[in-house]
């Protein structure tokens, strides 16, 4: 499982000209589900992302995480982030999970989130999306559950 995340100052989704999510202060979240993810990388991706310690504290450092600073995410899937362009001109995209299940474990990643007491809003699964953010730093992290990078 990959994400991209973004810390923002506000974000939004729109699918057909109606926003389905917006968050102000927070994290714009990318997922990509590998056909190979577990319950295990979903609560890797899901830990990481809450606990990370990506907003300044009083001295400038990066010490406060999203809870910290009560920040809200916007979750999108996007399995693009499952390509493999190591070769030719055409992503390989054979790494993604079958878009049925993957759905399942998109709807868990969003439930995860809340769960943990963050305001999560989302895009929708499979749909063309329009995506604006105010990317805040910029601050921009990859995190993936196999540690691949």
């Amino acid at each position: 499982m990959r994400a991209v995340y973004q810390r923002v100052k506000e974000a939004k989704v729109t699918v057909d000209g109606q926003v389905t999510g917006s968050i102000g202060k927070g994290a714009l979240i990318f997922l990509g589900i590998a056909e190979d993810d577990t319950e295990k990388d979903l609560d890797y991706i899901v830990d990481k992302c809450i606990n990370l310690r990506l907003f300044e504290d009083k001295n400038g450092r990066f010490n406060l995480s999203l809870k910290d600073v009560s920040g809200e995410v916007l979750l999108v899937s996007q399995f693009t982030l499952l390509g493999d362009c190591r070769r030719g001109r055409r992503p390989s995209f054979s790494q993604a999970m079958a878009p049925e299940d993957a759905r399942k474990m998109y709807q868990r990643a969003i439930e995860k989130v809340r769960s943990r007491g963050i305001r999560c809003e989302s895009g929708v699964f499979q749909a063309h999306m329009e995506v604006s953010l105010v990317n805040d730093g910029p601050v921009t992290v990859l995190i993936d559950s196999k540690k691949e990078f």
